[in-house]
């Protein structure tokens, strides 16, 4: 996600700074250089020679003859990005007055005027957050073309974003117009999880999808630039929000798109054809129910024999289609059989139907899984060659694949 990129983290007086050694690490993680610049301030709450440790490069700790602010963010300099985090109100305000009294909003003021991509996730008490200067500043910055990651505000604190969605947004910041692949300003609707078809109070039909696919790909589209819907369907199945598939780093949603919520596929549809009224294309990833039943208003008794009459859902893609005949649509086929030909003729059966622009199929043993194998079923020949290519790995990184193809379309 962040490979080459070269990162000038900002580090201000916030007690959030404790949390810098990790944020460094997980940056390090996704393929980033890293070199942190400090505050005064700072310095009393994470010493930096930890940050030496996290980053392997040393501190900027001051600005000397060398003119670090330059040598790290001016037009020919080291960063491809400053991400300030945590920020306080202290230095967010400096930014916008344009004062330079630190390492951190000297190299901000350099890097605005050199159109180094700027990230800023804030972090301080509540009350200071909601000082009328605050949003005022954030507002200005935002003017210039300052990406802010909102904090959680939690226990009277605004406290600093989770270090994914920081990371998110740096890789974001990061990936520019020049790139072929960018999806920047495009809007992008994803379906992703399970349906649960109601059968009484308690009872639902519904199948093993983590919706982790889909998520995968929704945040390949958000770092290429693109404004995210994701259409989520529940896991477990409890709504995603309160599944478990949604880590802590999440409680507001997704940090990377819009969460629209359902739980049946008749829920689904409705949801999908209003998100994808206004959008350049469609991923549907989700794994959506093949039957419903009648639903019972009462609890059925357990302990003796019971049919349910099953009728078939709407089909999702097809009602898409309906919906937008025009509309770019990723579609996704999953089978049993383990052979390959045979995902393939499935593919192109639903490619033809609902004329989809390209299929991912797979075997349904990644369902839940963090790794997968895909076959992609295009109509347009790959540099192969052939219409059909198959792609391994992790979900992530077969979702920055899929987003590829998603801008390659849109291209």
């Amino acid at each position: 996600m962040l490979e080459g990129v070269n990162v000038a983290l900002g580090v201000t007086g916030s007690i959030a700074a404790v949390r810098t050694v990790e944020l460094a690490h997980e940056l390090r993680r996704r393929g980033a250089e890293v070199r942190a610049v400090c505050t005064h301030a700072s310095t009393g709450i994470v010493n930096p020679w930890a940050l030496e440790f996290a980053t392997g490069r040393d501190p900027v700790t001051e600005i000397t003859g060398a003119v670090e602010h330059v040598e790290l963010c001016g037009r020919d300099g080291w960063a491809d990005v400053l991400l300030i985090a945590p920020a306080t109100a202290n230095t967010i305000g400096k930014m916008a007055a344009t004062i330079d009294d630190s390492p951190v909003t000297t190299c901000a003021t350099t890097a605005l005027g050199a159109d180094v991509p700027v990230v800023v996730a804030p972090a301080m008490h509540e009350p200071m957050y909601d000082h009328p200067g605050v949003p005022q500043a954030i507002g200005t910055l935002e003017s210039w073309g300052v990406a802010f990651v909102d904090p959680r505000i939690e226990e009277g604190k605004a406290k600093i974003a989770t270090e994914d969605a920081i990371a998110l947004a740096t890789a974001r910041a990061a990936f520019t117009d020049a790139d072929e692949d960018t999806l920047r300003g495009e809007s992008i609707v994803v379906t992703a999880g399970a349906t649960a078809e109601r059968v009484d109070p308690v009872r639902v039909l519904t199948n093993r999808s983590s919706g982790k696919m889909g998520r995968a790909v929704a945040r390949a589209c958000y770092v290429r630039g693109a404004n995210v819907t994701v259409v989520h369907g529940p896991v477990g199945p409890r709504p995603f929000s309160n599944s478990g598939a949604n880590p802590k780093a999440d409680d507001t949603g997704v940090p990377y798109a819009r969460l629209v919520e359902v739980d049946d596929s008749e829920a689904m549809l409705e949801a999908l054809e209003d998100a994808i009224a206004d959008a350049d294309a469609l991923v549907a990833a989700a794994a959506v129910g093949d039957y419903t039943t009648p639903k019972h208003a009462d609890k059925l008794r357990s302990g003796e024999s019971r049919s349910l009459d099953l009728e078939p859902t709407p089909k999702l893609i097809d009602g898409a289609r309906e919906a937008e005949p025009s509309l770019p649509i990723v579609g996704f086929k999953t089978e049993t059989s383990g052979d390959d030909d045979a995902m393939v003729a499935a593919a192109r059966a639903i490619m033809e139907r609902a004329d989809l622009d390209l299929v991912v199929a797979n075997d349904a043993s990644v369902m839940g899984a963090d790794e997968t194998r895909a076959l992609f079923v295009d109509s347009v020949e790959d540099v192969d060659g052939s219409p059909v290519s198959s792609v391994s790995g992790s979900k992530a990184a077969v979702g920055e694949r899929i987003a590829d193809r998603v801008a390659a379309l849109l291209a």
